[in-house]
This record gives C-alpha cells, structure tokens and sequence, in this order.
C-alpha cells in the first residue's frame, strides 16, 4: 500500500511490481476481391480508419496491386470493432469485401 507523506501527496511502496505488460497489437488487413469498388475502399478508409484522401488511397492501392492492404495496428477489442464494421458496412452496400486481423 502506499503511505502518505507530509505533502498529503501517495509515494508507492518499494515492492509494487513496475512490469506492466503492454497489450497485444493487431493489423487490420483490407483483401482485394473482384467486386468492390476502389471508391467503396477509399470510404471504408475514411470513414471508419479516419485516413485522409491521400492515404486512403494509397492502402487501396495497395489492397489492389498486392491483394492486402494494412489499415491500421490497433489494440484486439478496437480490432475487432473496425473489422465488424467495415463487414457491416460492405454487406449494407452489396459488397463482398473482406476485412481481417492479424496480430503484430
């Protein structure tokens, strides 16, 4: 426990464990297919990876040329949120776009 000095302010103790383990990371992979739009992809990007024009275009691009483009790294519950939403988003719009993660 901590113990209070003569400030009124906590000093902790000797014996707290400063080893915080940092969460796992994860990459959100967009993977080309025949069907959905370069436009389609662009506004995925913006909308739920908040990437401006340019960069948006750049990871389409790449989803298009390589046949996978990285979105983001991101913590697994923020992951899987970004995942299920560009799924949502894809199917709401007739597309067959596939959104996966990876861990880093």
């Amino acid at each position: 426990m901590s113990k209070d000095n003569a400030a009124g302010r906590f000093a902790p103790d000797s014996d707290v464990d400063d080893d915080i383990e940092e969460p796992r990371q994860y990459k959100v992979l967009l993977h080309n297919d025949d069907y959905t739009t370069m436009d389609f992809v662009v506004k995925v990007l913006s909308t739920v990876f908040h990437k401006n024009e340019a960069e948006a275009t750049r990871i389409m691009l790449a989803v298009h040329n390589q046949g996978v483009g990285v979105c983001g790294v991101y913590t697994a519950e923020v992951a899987e949120t970004k995942v299920s939403l560009v799924r949502l988003l894809a199917r709401r719009d007739g597309y067959p776009l596939k959104c996966s993660m990876e861990e880093v």
